[in-house]
Parts: C-alpha cells; sequence; structure tokens
C-alpha cells in the first residue's frame, strides 16, 4: 500500500456547515453521588473553602474546564429526592436513606447552595425532578419555591431562606433513566409518557417558556429502546422540547481497538433517536423540531476493572459520601473521551444539551482528597480544550480515511474528526483522534475559502504509555504536548497525528 493511501484526508469549506454550537453542549452533571458533592465541590473546613464552604481549588478547576451547564442533583439519586429536604436552615435538614446508592444523604448541600455553585463558576442550572417517587405537585412546588419572584408561600419562603431575587431555572429534566428497572419508581413507556406530559403542561402553566427534557432511553442497548422514545413523544412530543440519551463505554476484556471506537455507538445511537423524534413529528403532522439532550456521557467502567484514585473500594451501606466510582482515567481514556467530544460536536445540529456525567471525584474530570489537593485527570485537557475552542460554527468534515477492523464494531476509520469555526475572528479548529495503537497517521485538510493563514497550536495528547495516568502523587503525569512539523502550505493542511491521540489543531 502507497503512503498516500495512509494518509486521511478532508475538505473544510464555509458554505459546507452543520450547525452553530449551543454553548450548553459543555455541560457537566453533579449528583449526591459518593464524593461530587461532599469532600468533591462542598467541603467547610478545608483550606480553600470559601463562606459557603465551597473549595475555591475546585471552583478555579471547573472555571478552567469550560463549564457552561450543570444538571442536578441526578441521576438515579433524584428518583428518591425530596427537594425541601435542602431548604432552610441547615440544622433542621433531615437525614434521609439515598436508595440509589445505598448512602447517608445529610442535605448540607441542597438547592440554595447548589444556585450559589453554579453562579460561581458562571454556569446555568438544569434542575432535575423526581418522577419517580413524586409527581406533579411536588414538580410545580419547586418550580415555584426556585422561579416565583414572591408573594406566594413558596416563593416568600426562599427569601426567608435568604435568597430573595428567583433563582430563574429555565432548563428541567423530567425524571431520570424512568426506563430502568433500577430506578427507583420505574415505569412503563406509557406511564412515564403520561406523567411527563402532566407535569411538562402544569409547568407551562406558571411559564410557557421553560424548557423541558423528557426521559429517553438509559442506552441505546435498553430492549425497549426506539419503542420507548416513540411512546413517551406520543404522549409528550408538543409539551417538551428535548429527549435525552445516557451513554457510558470502557475497555471489556483487553479489546481496546473496539474500545478507542466507542464514538461510532455514540452517533449511531444520536442519529436513531434523531430518526425516532422525527418519525413521530411526522406521524404527528408536527412542525416542531425535538433535540436531544445528551444529558449523561463518559467512560465508565462499569465492571470495576479501573484503578481507582485512592485504591480503596465501596466501603459499608449507608456511609456518608463513600467513594463510589472514583474512577482513575488513563491516557486511552482520555483519548474515547475526545472522540466522544468530537461525535457530540459533529451533530450539533440536534444535540443542543450535553453533560459529562460527572464533574468531581465520580467519574470525574476533577479529583481531589477531603482536606487535601485537587487535580486534573486525564480527561480534563479534551473537554477543556473542546469547550474554549469549540464555540461557533461545525463545519461539515466527510473525511477519506484509512480503515481497520475492529472485533465490535467492525471496519472503522482511524480518523475521528470535527472542525468549529469562530464566527467572530474567522479562526478554525480542527479536532481529530487517531485511533490506531502503535502507528502515526498523516493528515491532509484542504482549507477552501477560509483566509486561514497560519498554524496557531497543535496540541496532542498522548503518551508512550498509553496506561499512563495523573495521580495525587503525579498530578501533571500526563499533559498535552505541542506537535512537531505541522505545516500550512497554502489551502493545504499538513500533519502528522500520533498514534492513539487527541489532537487540537488551531488556524488563524
Amino acid at each position: 500500500m502507497s503512503e498516500t493511501s495512509h494518509t486521511a484526508r478532508f475538505t473544510l469549506d464555509p458554505d459546507f456547515t452543520v450547525s452553530a454550537v449551543d454553548p450548553r453542549l459543555f455541560g457537566s452533571f453533579v449528583e449526591h453521588l459518593g464524593r461530587c458533592v461532599y469532600t468533591g465541590i462542598y467541603e467547610p473546613g478545608h483550606p480553600t473553602a470559601d463562606e459557603a464552604g465551597l473549595r475555591e481549588d475546585v471552583l478555579e478547576l471547573i472555571r478552567e474546564l469550560g463549564v457552561s451547564v450543570v444538571r442536578y442533583p441526578g441521576g438515579n439519586f433524584v428518583s428518591g429526592y425530596k427537594w425541601e429536604d435542602g431548604v432552610g436552615p441547615k440544622d433542621q435538614r433531615p437525614r434521609r436513606l439515598d436508595l440509589a446508592w445505598r448512602s447517608t444523604e445529610t442535605n448540607q448541600f441542597g438547592l440554595g447552595e447548589f444556585v450559589d455553585f453554579v453562579r460561581k463558576i458562571q454556569g446555568e442550572p438544569m434542575m432535575a425532578i423526581n418522577l419517580g417517587t413524586r409527581g406533579v405537585a411536588e414538580a410545580i412546588e419547586l418550580q415555584e419555591y426556585a422561579n416565583h419572584p414572591g408573594g406566594t408561600a413558596l416563593s416568600d419562603l426562599r427569601a426567608a431562606h435568604g435568597d430573595k431575587d428567583p433563582y430563574d431555572i429555565r432548563l428541567w429534566c423530567l425524571g431520570n433513566e424512568m426506563d430502568g428497572p433500577w430506578q427507583t419508581g420505574h415505569k412503563t413507556a406509557d406511564e412515564y409518557g403520561r406523567i411527563a406530559a402532566e407535569t411538562a403542561r402544569a409547568m407551562r402553566q406558571i411559564d410557557p417558556d421553560v424548557e423541558l427534557v423528557a426521559c429517553g432511553s438509559s442506552s441505546q442497548s435498553m430492549e425497549t429502546f426506539a419503542a420507548w422514545e416513540s411512546t413517551v413523544l406520543q404522549h409528550s412530543y408538543e409539551l417538551v422540547d428535548h429527549i435525552s440519551l445516557h451513554a457510558y463505554y470502557y475497555e471489556r476484556d483487553g479489546d481496546r481497538d473496539s474500545f478507542l471506537a466507542s464514538a461510532v455507538d455514540t452517533e449511531s445511537f444520536i442519529e436513531n433517536v434523531v430518526a425516532t423524534c422525527d418519525h413521530v413529528g411526522a406521524r404527528l403532522k408536527s412542525k416542531k423540531t425535538i433535540n436531544l439532550s445528551f444529558d449523561e456521557w463518559n467512560v465508565w467502567y462499569q465492571d470495576g476493572s479501573a484503578p481507582t484514585l485512592s485504591g480503596e473500594g465501596r466501603g459499608e451501606d449507608w456511609a456518608e459520601a463513600p467513594r463510589l466510582l472514583e474512577d482513575n482515567y488513563s491516557v486511552t481514556d482520555a483519548v474515547v473521551f475526545g472522540s466522544l467530544l468530537i461525535a457530540l460536536l459533529r451533530h450539533a445540529d440536534r444535540v443542543k444539551v450535553a453533560c459529562l456525567a460527572q464533574l468531581v471525584n465520580v467519574i470525574a474530570p476533577i479529583a481531589t482528597e477531603p482536606g487535601g489537593a485537587a487535580w486534573r485527570q486525564t480527561t480534563f485537557y479534551p473537554f477543556a480544550q473542546a469547550s474554549a475552542h469549540g464555540r461557533g460554527t461545525v463545519l461539515d468534515v466527510r473525511a477519506e480515511s484509512p480503515r481497520h477492523t475492529t472485533a465490535q464494531y467492525g471496519e472503522v476509520d482511524l480518523l475521528h474528526a470535527t472542525a468549529v469555526r469562530d464566527e467572530t475572528t474567522g479562526a478554525v479548529t480542527v479536532f481529530a483522534v487517531n485511533r490506531h495503537q502503535t502507528e502515526t497517521l498523516p493528515l491532509e485538510v484542504t482549507l477552501r475559502g477560509l483566509g486561514l493563514g497560519e498554524v496557531v497550536e497543535h496540541s496532542v495528547l498522548a503518551d508512550a504509555d498509553p496506561d499512563a495516568r495523573n495521580t495525587a502523587a503525579r498530578p501533571d503525569r500526563v499533559t498535552p504536548h505541542p506537535a512537531t512539523g505541522t505545516t500550512l502550505d497554502g489551502e493545504v493542511l499538513r500533519a502528522t497525528l500520533e498514534p492513539l491521540s487527541w489532537n487540537v489543531i488551531r488556524l488563524a
């Protein structure tokens, strides 16, 4: 095979675009799970804690990460949650059993603390409603407490609790993973579709302009996938704005090639949900478009095979803030993670909200120790770079790429790529992953009509050890490094992508 046949190629043209990127595509997720909240973002008494008990070292990292929207308080946790437990004087808040994660919830961090946290990171709140063990009445009571200006029992109660101004929460999730038998209050598609529709209708009676997310399938592998979406939307199509998707990936049985191709499933999932939504819309003769909220996505070793941040296990049931799901991510995990970001950007025409699950300690890009340091995991870097340079308009990338065969997905491209143009400056950023474990991948990009004159940066996340990780002892073991030999010759960009690498190439 000639050298030319090993080269990946695509053309960028400002006239061929996918969509403007909704900034909320760079969202994250804070659930009352393990140490995400307690000793994660919230730790009164920590040397860096502010007056509200929030860790300033963590807040600084979250701002660097560039998180735009934060989903809260779950997740599975929300299906047994009483929002009233987390408001008012802290010494009067009840301790509760959390059935989802078999932990004890102290409720020392609740709604007001969450809104304060989101404001401090310059983000937007995304509030999930309990439709597992609760229903319409509790949802509109929460909405009144959070958003009504004043003059009613619940809005005045919020003011009495110290927050005179409304929280102005615009984006709401109507439950969480209600298709899953593991969910407290699990429902059939018809049962959930009905309560979602009735809740949406009641919330719109208070405020017609709220933005609502219906629960889609917990994964594409669910037996009820697509039928669930179809039934739920049959009930709620004209009442909701988005339907949710959740997906997690990890390396199984040493099959790293398939793991590196995980985004093949992500793109298939998105396209299948879009097709289902549009089919329901056509059947209902609706002119409305339902968009997607990919509000849980990440690498997560659900079989427990990944090294953990501290090496500690689950601990006893009903503990407070136990160490749960504290995966310690490798370079390989970060490359897959970057590929998942590329998949989201490539579908920015329909994916308008996305939430990395989760934000701190629990399958997270940021890790902490109680009373100690906070540091960046390997996955921190692709997210921060995409959030910083992936805002603008996604250009249509249709690559010609060498391919190889994977056990799970068959033949896949070695190159996975997208590009985003800053409409203010005209600068373009190419995001690219080389899925090959051992071979470099030459890349040629024709830049037609973009008026670009220089390579500003070519950043690479890769390592000679694909299992290298950042730890408390070595927090900077893995960081991005500059590439060499990347050139712009007229309208042709030439670069060489290292094996198993995440690449950010900025052009101006």
